[in-house]
């Protein structure tokens, strides 16, 4: 085996070498960790009508032979259209199934190196990926230094649990405004002496200066450096996710642009009575 398996995906290996005895899964789960054990090669899935069937590969047999387990006469029928149960070739304890597609996802991840590659499928019975990343997501499982990432490529849906860079994580210590601006940095004085600076209304352009003042204080501070922007005023509407930033901080080689922009408060229109005496009217 390249890689060891995990004691659910035991279990259905287990019970496809048995030919799949009816009885055994309360609900279609087992389809989940089957699919992780075609991806291996060990089982072969057929899906005819909406009935899904499995059995061994001949690597799938070697690998319950080296267990001491003797696989039985396999079975093309799937598990849900009732049939003869074979008989197993010894007693044993019936695998408990498990429910929690969270858990499952996650112990799926954690047996294949936080990597997963999912088959997207037409079949309306088929598997939402999606819902199950967003379900696991919610769960509050997965560890606070750890996100998980859910996306279609052309190889099919990928699943990836990856580490949060340590800088994401850092506890930021707050920075107070001052209530006045004294001794500006040279990038803010430049700033105030626009016609209108950063493009703000006259209430808010104090204290964007502040903040923007503070903000190169701080940095400067560490050996960072600030520079003034191409930008002057505010930039079109339809361009403000895309024009030059107002000013930079370069730091450890890597220059970041800021923008700054005024968001604009709507109110819900009411309509008088006149409104809607010519609205009906009209």
């Amino acid at each position: 085996m390249d890689q060891a398996l995990n004691e659910r995906q035991q279990a259905v290996l287990d019970w496809v070498g048995q030919g799949c005895p009816d009885g055994v899964w309360p609900d279609s789960t087992y389809k989940t960790s089957g699919q992780a054990l075609q991806n291996r090669g060990l089982i072969k899935i057929t899906k005819r009508r909406g009935h899904w069937s499995a059995h061994l590969t001949e690597k799938g047999r070697q690998h319950l032979t080296d267990r001491g387990i003797r696989p039985v006469e396999q079975s093309t029928r799937p598990p849900e259209r009732p049939a003869r149960k074979p008989a197993p070739p010894r007693p044993r304890a019936v695998p408990k199934a498990r429910t929690n597609y969270a858990d499952q996802l996650l112990e799926e991840l954690a047996a294949n190196d936080g990597c997963l590659i999912k088959p997207i499928e037409s079949d309306p019975h088929s598997v939402n990926w999606a819902s199950r990343v967003n379900a696991a997501r919610k769960s509050g499982k997965i560890p606070h230094t750890q996100e998980l990432h859910g996306y279609r490529t052309h190889r099919g849906y990928e699943i990836k649990l990856v580490d949060i860079p340590a800088w994401h994580l850092a506890e930021l210590t707050p920075l107070p405004v001052p209530a006045r601006l004294t001794k500006p940095h040279a990038v803010v004085a430049a700033l105030q002496k626009q016609p209108q600076p950063l493009g703000l209304t006259k209430p808010l352009q104090g204290r964007a200066l502040r903040i923007i003042q503070t903000l190169i204080a701080a940095t400067t501070a560490q050996g960072h450096k600030a520079s003034l922007g191409t930008t002057q005023g505010a930039p079109p509407p339809h361009r403000h996710r895309k024009a030059p930033p107002h000013f930079s901080i370069t730091a450890h080689g890597e220059s970041v642009g800021f923008l700054v922009l005024q968001e604009q408060d709507r109110n819900e229109h009411v309509p008088t009575d006149k409104e809607l005496a010519d609205a009906k009217k009209h």
